[in-house]
């Protein structure tokens, strides 16, 4: 199975975990896909009062520079281990 395939069953994977994350994880989730998916961040949200928005866009910057093909694997990873 290549790297493209493994991230897609992680991203199905990811749905059906017996517990749901800590919300760390869960920005960590949710950063490494949209590099995977998305590559670095752009501009942030427009409401300064979306703090949701605000930490996640936060988190994702984080990942700049990282290749879509390393956030994928990193994502594997992840919820490889959240799978147990």
């Amino acid at each position: 199975m290549d790297l493209q395939q493994q991230f897609e069953q992680a991203v199905v994977n990811s749905k059906t975990l017996s517990e749901k994350p800590d919300n760390d994880t869960l920005l960590q989730l949710y950063s490494l896909y949209k590099q995977a998916t998305e590559g670095n961040a752009g501009e942030g949200p427009s409401n300064a009062f979306d703090f949701v928005a605000k930490f996640k866009h936060e988190a994702w910057a984080k990942l700049a520079g990282t290749s879509k093909e390393s956030a994928m694997q990193q994502y594997v990873e992840l919820v490889a281990r959240l799978k147990g």
